[in-house]
């Protein structure tokens, strides 16, 4: 395991960023972050904290939302990518998995497993190597592959995708919300097989998470959003047991388990803004 995540050569850096939608719309303001080789690094916070833009201004798929980097740079391999196209930075080997599991439903999970490895070079045997180390980390997948995607069901689309994802053969996969709309037992499986392919293959992941209990068993380390801005971060062993995250996105204090309403009731004491 990395050394809190901190220790390894950077890929991706941002730095000190800005985005703002349709020229008027602040959305992230000064976000920096960094994500080591071969690590697991998870970006955390609510619902419209800021995470999937982040994800998107460092893939380049703000502009077709109207939405653009004014401020600050984002480098790979110490090279400004910002102004790159998608598909160039899918070529440096960065390729981002979207929010809610998009995937072709009128193909078969095998076609859709296929497209991963469209702008492929290195041959047909390469490519079926693969795919048959697709499905060794997704068993369920080799049984579905005939079947449309768009009649899988949720879990099996969110494999599908990280898996047509892992067919373009990335150095960095940019994975956002893999938990949403899962079943508790489905988003251990997840999380169990992004463990296994970061160890296995050396993939690096960035993953944008609302479910901060689970990423933060899985992530070497961890930057906290809020309203687009960073207020946190650290490695996440250490994240686990701040009494912060605890009480505001664990759910936990000290006297003991709070729900999420009693949460949001209270004023935050924010002690990292102090």
């Amino acid at each position: 395991m990395l050394d809190a995540g901190r220790t390894q050569e950077t890929l991706l850096e941002v730095n000190n960023i800005e985005v703002i939608y349709n020229h008027v719309i602040l959305v992230l303001k000064g976000v920096s972050l960094s994500v080591p080789k071969g690590g697991v690094t998870a970006l955390l916070g609510g619902n419209g904290a800021g995470k999937t833009t982040t994800l998107k201004a460092i893939s380049n798929l703000l502009h077709s939302e109207r939405g653009e980097v004014t401020k600050g740079s984002i480098l790979y391999r110490g090279e400004r990518v910002q102004d790159l196209g998608p598909s160039d930075l899918v070529k440096k080997g960065v390729i981002q998995v979207m929010e809610g599991r998009h995937c072709f439903e009128h193909l078969t999970v095998e076609d859709n497993l296929l497209t991963g490895a469209y702008t492929r070079t290195d041959g047909k045997g390469a490519i079926a190597a693969d795919l048959d180390m697709v499905y060794t980390y997704f068993p369920r997948l080799k049984e579905r592959r005939k079947s449309q995607a768009g009649y899988t069901s949720g879990g099996e689309q969110q494999m599908t995708a990280i898996g047509r994802a892992l067919m373009s053969r990335p150095e960095t996969i940019l994975l956002d919300e893999p938990s949403m709309g899962l079943a508790p037992q489905l988003v251990e499986q997840i999380f169990e097989i992004v463990k296994s392919v970061n160890e296995n293959e050396g993939v690096t992941f960035l993953l944008a998470e609302q479910n901060t209990n689970v990423a933060l068993r899985y992530a070497h380390y961890g930057y906290i959003l809020e309203s687009g801005r960073i207020v946190m971060d650290g490695p996440a062993a250490a994240l686990r047991e701040n009494p912060d995250v605890k009480e505001f996105y664990l759910g936990m204090a000290d006297e003991g388990r709070k729900s999420f309403r009693d949460v949001r009731s209270y004023r935050r004491r924010k002690r990292w803004l102090s």
